[in-house]
């Protein structure tokens, strides 16, 4: 039977932490993935003993019994058992045996072969390995987003039908599961994380569940004061109450009229609106000449 060290198939050495397996097992799991090399069995077998290793050294247990016995890993008790039941009554000489040999398949490996026969190290089974996660990016309008909606996505060539729910943020991602890869052997299928992209064309700014909005203002308005109609985010019109003298700057706050909150349904962020007086342009004669006297009227007054 071929020995295959793991290590080297994992391109990292003894003394790697978990981390490091984990690392190179998602770096080299991308590489070969089937789904990534159609047709090409050699790279489908590469992927199934990438899968093997990370398995059996991910595993602190296993990687115990794997530095000790090789590829016999799943046997050597069995094998240690043996050994001194045969030592005990026949005088079975294993010709000095060390963990090292255990690596270079000697004696070791061919009293498993005869014991388990060539499936040994997989105890006669095949290993399910889960499939690959797959990733994917859906641009959307913010509008898109302000009400839950279903919506159907093609992905690699398979249409999935997903919620899209209301209130989720620029860049967030949510994993879909069992939508990537195809597993192998009978493993589950892998996950699919879609990253949403959103673009803002409305005249209202997002920060998280809160909405803000600038107003340009009549000049006799904010002077004198009245009402004024505003249309939110939705479409919807709210008649806002103008105080006279109303500053330039000055803010209000919506309750309730802002942005969803992300999976509470029903609620949501506020809506902030800041005033900004837009001072009249091309004025007539007459109309200079009323500024200059109320000018003068406020210059008298103080």
């Amino acid at each position: 039977m071929e020995f295959i060290d793991y290590y080297k198939l994992l391109e990292i050495d003894k003394q790697a932490n978990e981390a490091d397996i984990k690392k190179a097992y998602r770096k080299l799991a991308r590489k070969y993935h089937p789904d990534l090399n159609p047709n090409d069995d050699g790279a489908k077998k590469k992927f199934q003993q990438i899968n093997e290793a990370n398995e059996v050294l991910s595993n602190p247990e296993n990687r115990k019994k794997y530095d000790k016995y090789g590829k016999d890993w799943q046997h050597g008790e069995a094998y240690e058992n043996a050994r001194k039941s045969q030592n005990g009554n026949q005088g079975y000489n294993t010709g000095g045996f060390s963990q090292n040999q255990g690596y270079d398949g000697g004696d070791f490996s061919d009293f498993f072969e005869s014991m388990f026969g060539g499936n040994a190290n997989r105890g006669g089974r095949q290993t399910k390995f889960k499939g690959q996660d797959l990733n994917a990016t859906l641009q959307l309008d913010l509008k898109d987003v302000f009400e839950s909606h279903k919506r159907t996505i093609t992905i690699n060539g398979k249409s999935i039908r997903l919620t899209i729910p209301a209130g989720i943020e620029n860049g967030q991602t949510i994993k879909i599961t069992g939508h990537g890869g195809a597993g192998e052997n009978g493993g589950p299928n892998g996950d699919l994380f879609i990253t949403f992209e959103l673009s803002n064309h409305s005249i209202f700014v997002r920060e998280r569940d809160n909405l803000f909005l600038n107003i340009d203002l009549d000049f006799y308005l904010a002077i004198l004061g009245g009402d004024l109609t505003v249309e939110t985010f939705d479409g919807k019109k709210v008649k806002l109450k103008i105080a006279a003298e109303t500053q330039n700057g000055t803010k209000v706050k919506l309750k309730g009229k802002g942005f969803p909150v992300y999976k509470k349904e029903g609620v949501y962020g506020d809506l902030l609106i800041s005033f900004n007086i837009k001072i009249p342009s091309k004025l007539t004669t007459e109309e200079i000449e009323i500024f200059t006297k109320l000018s003068k009227l406020r210059s008298h007054g103080n």
